[in-house]
C-alpha cells in the first residue's frame, strides 16, 4: 500500500510510505509557514520517489488537535490532492503519531504536545502491538491535568516541572510518516479511520467584529 501523509498540527511534515517502509519524509521546524512549504515538499517527495499522485493508494492527514491556521493548511491541501488525483482520503489523530513513535514498552502512558497559552494537547494510551490503543482524549488544558503516567512529546518537555508524571522523549512531535504507519496498520486489520474533520478543541482567537460605536456629537 502506497500512502502519502501530511500533518500540520505543529510544524509541517509529510511522508511517503509503502508497505511499512518510509520511502521519503519531510519536516519543517517553522510552525508558521505551513501553507508555503507543504505543497513544494509533497512535489519533491513524489519526484524523489519517482511516484505520480495518481499511483497513491491513499492520502492520510493529521486532524489535530492543533491550532486553527495550521490544521486548515494541512487538511485543505490533503483534500485538494485527494480530489485532483481521485485518491481515497483518511484522517488520523495527530497524537497517535507521537504515541507510535514513543515506543512505550508496556502499560499506560500519555502523549502531550504544545497547545500554547501554557497548555498542552494530550491523550492517554495503552501500549499494545502493533499500535497503541487510545484510552482517553484528546484534551486541552494545563499540564497538571495530564495523568500521573510517563508522558511523551514536546509538551511534556516544555512543562516537565508541572507534570504529575515523568517526561520522556520530549523531542517528539506529530510526524506524518508515523501517521501513515498508523493508518496502514489500522486498515490492514480491517479498522476504520477518522474523517478529516479538524480537532480544534478551542474557540478560534479570531472574533467577528461587533457593530461600530456611534460617534459622539
Amino acid at each position: 500500500m502506497l500512502i502519502l501523509s501530511l500533518d500540520t498540527s505543529a510544524a509541517a511534515s509529510a511522508g511517503l510510505v509503502r508497505n511499512g517502509v518510509v520511502l521519503q519524509r519531510f519536516a519543517s521546524t517553522d510552525t508558521r509557514s505551513h501553507a508555503e512549504v507543504l505543497a513544494p515538499a509533497v512535489e519533491q517527495l513524489l519526484a524523489d520517489a519517482a511516484v505520480r499522485g495518481t499511483e497513491l493508494d491513499a492520502i492520510v492527514v493529521g486532524v489535530g488537535p492543533g491550532p486553527f491556521t495550521g490544521l486548515r493548511a494541512g487538511i485543505a491541501t490533503a483534500r485538494m490532492l485527494s480530489f485532483v488525483w481521485s485518491v481515497p482520503l483518511h484522517g488520523v489523530m495527530s497524537l497517535d503519531a507521537v504515541a507510535l513513535d514513543a515506543g512505550h514498552a508496556g502499560g499506560e502512558f500519555a502523549v502531550a504536545t504544545d497547545a500554547r497559552r501554557k497548555e498542552v494537547y494530550w491523550a492517554r494510551y495503552r501500549a499494545e502491538s502493533p499500535l497503541p490503543v487510545l484510552v482517553d482524549g484528546p484534551h486541552v488544558g494545563p499540564a497538571e491535568d495530564v495523568p500521573n503516567l510517563p508522558v511523551y512529546g514536546r509538551g511534556a518537555g516544555l512543562y516537565a516541572e508541572r507534570l504529575t508524571g515523568s517526561a520522556a522523549a520530549t523531542e517528539l512531535t506529530p510526524d506524518a510518516a508515523a501517521l501513515a504507519l498508523v493508518a496502514e496498520h489500522t486498515l490492514a486489520r480491517g479498522g476504520t479511520l477518522r474523517p478529516t474533520t479538524p480537532l480544534y478543541l478551542r474557540e478560534s482567537d479570531a472574533k467577528v467584529p461587533g457593530p461600530r460605536k456611534k460617534a459622539l456629537l
